[in-house]
């Protein structure tokens, strides 16, 4: 697959970015051999390859969902600034 200096041209002006005359030969022919690589790689047949999460086929190992704390709410909003119906008030930020 190729790119053309136009597209290369109208990526850099949506990316804002100037590029030069030597660049946009130099990107032509990068971007290219990036397109036949992915090219090549679509070509490849992964049907019998299983999907998986992580290349190592790592497993998290996960605690149990229990509670380790009491519950200290009415404790936490006694030394808030400022409270109203159990939720805690904070200053606006946003006009």
């Amino acid at each position: 697959m190729t790119i053309s200096r136009e597209d290369i041209e109208k990526v850099a002006v949506l990316a804002r970015i100037r590029v030069d005359e030597e660049q946009v030969s130099a990107l032509e022919k990068d971007l290219g051999n990036i397109l036949d690589l992915v090219d090549q790689l679509s070509a490849a047949d992964t049907d019998s390859v299983e999907p998986m999460a992580h290349p190592l086929n790592a497993v998290q190992r996960l605690r149990p969902d229990v509670v380790t704390e009491t519950n200290q709410r009415e404790a936490f909003q006694a030394i808030a600034p400022a409270t109203e119906n159990g939720l805690y008030l904070v200053p606006r930020v946003i006009e």
